[in-house]
């Protein structure tokens, strides 16, 4: 049985359709990633699924409860980490994690959770003096206190720095690793190609696509792309029309050739044969932000009106 069953979801707010004729599954054990820009649905969609919200239309299953009707049963086995839910200021880690233990009729050891996810020096500090990194570990534990079987994890690593960010996604691994599964929201595309299974692109409310990162990428058909700095004057003219190279542009100095094929193989020949030399040559493969916007026509930083 699958974790998750939406279908025919749909939500509007007065003449704004937020979620229009959605449905999906999600799989025991996977990593579900839906994205899309600001606006396009998202939240709505997993509140909906969290009981948070009552849709128009359509029919939820969560481990088999009625995210409205079972609501009580389903908070005991689904944690959240909703968008924007900070904290009061003043209020410490340990209060924060052991007030959401107690929501629960078979929780975590609080302690050994905050261990886990680096925060056991932190028990006596206050939330608004948590760095962005921390907040979000906190974040994580608040939702995993209660021992879900399933997390919804919504822009968690929004605002974070690199090194930040990365570390939240071993720890989302790490979660998935355990058997938990997760349900994650964000716009931002090396996350979702990084972390997930599977992806279900939402672009102003629908369901534009739905497949594993790498489906998405080759069903896009994005191009390749060939980067490089000539030592010297050169004519560009003399890529063109090469097999697979589709168009060559000049960006600040740099040479970008976009196709397909072997197309690194085939930018080096060329160049060799005409003696020109190239430094920094680096090949740039299609990625899920490539194939986001070729399925929506629009970037995934983009707010939906």
């Amino acid at each position: 049985m699958a974790v998750v069953e939406v279908e025919g979801l749909c939500k509007r707010y007065g003449e704004t359709v937020a979620v229009d004729d959605v449905s999906f599954t999600v799989e025991h054990g996977e990593i579900f990633g839906i994205v899309g820009p600001n606006g396009a649905g998202k939240t709505t969609l997993v509140e909906c699924v969290e009981g948070v919200r009552r849709p128009d239309r359509g029919r939820i299953s969560v481990l088999g409860l009625d995210p409205l009707r079972d609501r009580a049963r389903l908070r005991q086995v689904m944690g959240a980490q909703l968008q924007g839910g900070g904290l009061p200021e003043k209020l410490r880690v340990g209060e924060a994690v052991t007030l959401y233990r107690s929501f629960y009729a078979d929780g975590a050891d609080p302690w050994r959770l905050l261990d886990e996810l680096g925060l056991a020096g932190k028990r006596d500090t206050a939330f608004e003096d948590l760095s962005g990194g921390q907040a979000q570990r906190l974040s994580i534990a608040l939702a995993l206190v209660g021992r879900p079987r399933i997390a919804v994890l919504d822009e968690l690593t929004t605002g974070l720095d690199p090194r930040a960010r990365r570390d939240t996604w071993e720890l989302i691994e790490q979660i998935r690793d355990t058997g938990v599964t997760v349900l994650l929201v964000t716009h931002f595309m090396p996350e979702a190609e990084r972390l997930c299974d599977r992806v279900a692109v939402i672009d102003r409310g629908r369901l534009a696509a739905l497949d594993t990162p790498g489906g998405l990428i080759a069903r896009a058909g994005a191009p390749q792309r060939v980067r490089f700095r000539a030592a010297g004057p050169f004519d560009a003219a003399l890529l063109d029309g090469l097999d697979g190279v589709g168009e060559v542009r000049t960006e600040r100095g740099e040479t970008v050739v976009t196709g397909t094929g072997d197309l690194l193989r085939t930018v080096s020949s060329a160049l060799a044969r005409h003696g020109v030399p190239a430094t920094e040559t680096r090949l740039e493969t299609a990625t899920l932000e490539d194939a986001f916007l070729a399925l929506t026509g629009r970037a995934p930083e983009e707010e939906t009106a």
